[in-house]
C-alpha cells in the first residue's frame, strides 16, 4: 500500500542528469559500451597533496562532528578566498560550510520561502533550481533567455520578472548548461534592476568560477555592486575547480542574519558536514593553486575540439561556451528525421534518446534544462573518448540526413 506523500515532493521531478546516468549504468550493466557525455563532473583525480591533506586528518583523529556551520579554519580561509579572489567585505561568521553545493541553495530557499513566493530562475537552468524552489512550497518562475541573448538574462526581462511576491533571484555564471558567463556591464544591468527592488534577494551560484576560458574575467554581482552585497548569498564550493565532487564540500557567505538561519536548518539536516573532507577542502583553499590553471587549460582544448566536430556534423550547432566544461548544442534540425532504428525524432528528449540507444553515446536533452530544442554535452573527459564520441554522433546525424526518411 502507498500512503500519500508530502505533496511538494509528489509533484517535483527526478533529476534528469541523474535519470540519463541510471540508464548508462543499466546500459553498461547488459554489456553494451557507452560513451557518457552527461556527467557533471572533472575526471582529473583530486590534487596529490588535498587526499594526503585527507589522509593526515584520519590519522590525526579529525573524525569527529565539527560545528553545524563548518570548522572555524575552514570558514576563515573561505572568508578569505572571498576578500582576496572577489573583493567580497566578509567575516569568517558570515560563512557557512556544506555537505555540497546543493545544500547551500535547498538550506537558502528552505529557510525563506513560504508558500505563494516566487523565484526567478533564468532558462536555460540547472536542473533542480526549480524543483528546489517547487519542494519548498513557493512558485519557480522561468524567464526564457535562448541564443538571442547568449542564454542570460537581460535587464529588461528581469524586470518584467519581478512582482510584489518575488523573493529571489538565481543566477548562474559560468551557466550550466550552456557555458554562459555574464560580463561586468551585464551585471551591472541586472544590479541596477534590483536596486529598484529591495525585498529580492540574490543567490548567485559560482560554482564555475575558475572554468573560464580565452582569458575571459570573472564576475560576481555583489562584487560589482557591493550595495547588493547585503541581500546577496555568493555560493562556490571544491567540487569543479579541485576535481572533488564526491567529497560534497560547498560553502557560501551572506548576510548574517541569512546565514543564522541557514545554520539552524542545517543543525536539524545534516549538521556539519564530513570533517576529513573539511581538511581536504581546507588544504584545497590554502595550498598550491597551479592544478586550477592546468585543467583549465585542459578543458579549453577539449572545447574546442568537441565544438570543432560537433559544428562540422549535419543538423548541429553550438555556439562557443565561455567557461564550464558543457556544450550546448541545438538540434532543431533533427526534429522530424526517423533513425535507422525506426525512432522518430520529434522533440530533443527523443535525440538523446536515440543517441544513447543506437550510437551509444548518452547526453541529456536541453528541455530537462528549460530550453530545447538542444543537447547539453559534457566534455569532462579525455580527449580520445571525447573524439570517439563526437564522431559517434557525427555518423548517427550523417545517417539521418542520407536514408531515405520514409
Amino acid at each position: 500500500m502507498n500512503l500519500p506523500l508530502n505533496r511538494h515532493l509528489a509533484a517535483a521531478q527526478p533529476s534528469a542528469t541523474y535519470q540519463v546516468i541510471d540508464r548508462v549504468a543499466a546500459l553498461r550493466a547488459s554489456g553494451r559500451k557507452i560513451i557518457s557525455l552527461c556527467a557533471g563532473e572533472p575526471d582529473f583525480d583530486t590534487p596529490a597533496h588535498i587526499r594526503e591533506a585527507a589522509i593526515e586528518a584520519i590519522q590525526a583523529g579529525h573524525t569527529r562532528y565539527t560545528q553545524v556551520a563548518g570548522m572555524r579554519a575552514l570558514r576563515e580561509a573561505i572568508a578569505d578566498k572571498f576578500r582576496r579572489e572577489n573583493g567580497l567585505n566578509v567575516h569568517w561568521q558570515d560563512t557557512l560550510v556544506t555537505s555540497g553545493g546543493k545544500q547551500v541553495i535547498f538550506n537558502a530557499l528552505a529557510a525563506t520561502l513560504n508558500e505563494g513566493d516566487e523565484v526567478i530562475i533564468p532558462a536555460p537552468y540547472w536542473v533542480s533550481y526549480p524543483e528546489i524552489v517547487q519542494l519548498c512550497g513557493a512558485k519557480p518562475v522561468i524567464v526564457a533567455c535562448d541564443g538571442s541573448s547568449d542564454f542570460k538574462l537581460t535587464a529588461v526581462a528581469l524586470e518584467a520578472a519581478i512582482t510584489e511576491r518575488t523573493r529571489w533571484l538565481l543566477i548562474n555564471s559560468p551557466a550550466n548548461p550552456s557555458g554562459a558567463v555574464y560580463s561586468r556591464d551585464e551585471l551591472k544591468a541586472l544590479a541596477d534592476v534590483l536596486l529598484r527592488h529591495p525585498q529580492v534577494l540574490i543567490l548567485s551560484d559560482d560554482i564555475y568560477e575558475h572554468l573560464l576560458f580565452d582569458d575571459i574575467r570573472f564576475n560576481t554581482l555583489a562584487q560589482v555592486e557591493p550595495r547588493l552585497q547585503a541581500r546577496t548569498l555568493t555560493m562556490n564550493g571544491v567540487s569543479k575547480a579541485y576535481a572533488m565532487t564526491g567529497w560534497r564540500i560547498g560553502y557560501a557567505c551572506g548576510p548574517h542574519w541569512l546565514i543564522e538561519a541557514m545554520e539552524k536548518l542545517q543543525g536539524q539536516q545534516t549538521s556539519g558536514a564530513c570533517s576529513i573532507a573539511q581538511h581536504a577542502a581546507l588544504a584545497a583553499l590554502t595550498g598550491p593553486q597551479s592544478f586550477i590553471q592546468q585543467s583549465r587549460q585542459v578543458f579549453q582544448r577539449r572545447r574546442d575540439l568537441a565544438m570543432r566536430l560537433l559544428n562540422e556534423t549535419p543538423g548541429l550547432h553550438c555556439a562557443t561556451p565561455q567557461g564550464a566544461f558543457y556544450l550546448f548544442v541545438s538540434c532543431a534540425a533533427l526534429l522530424g528525421k526517423i533513425t535507422p532504428a525506426g525512432s522518430h525524432l520529434h522533440t530533443d528528449a527523443d535525440v538523446a534518446s536515440a543517441l544513447l540507444e543506437e550510437a551509444g553515446v548518452a547526453v541529456v536533452h536541453g528541455s530537462a534544462f528549460g530550453c530545447g530544442p538542444y543537447l547539453r554535452i559534457a566534455y569532462a573527459l579525455d580527449d580520445a573518448t571525447l573524439e570517439q564520441a563526437c564522431l559517434a554522433i557525427q555518423t548517427f546525424c550523417h545517417q539521418l540526413f542520407h536514408q531515405r526518411q520514409d
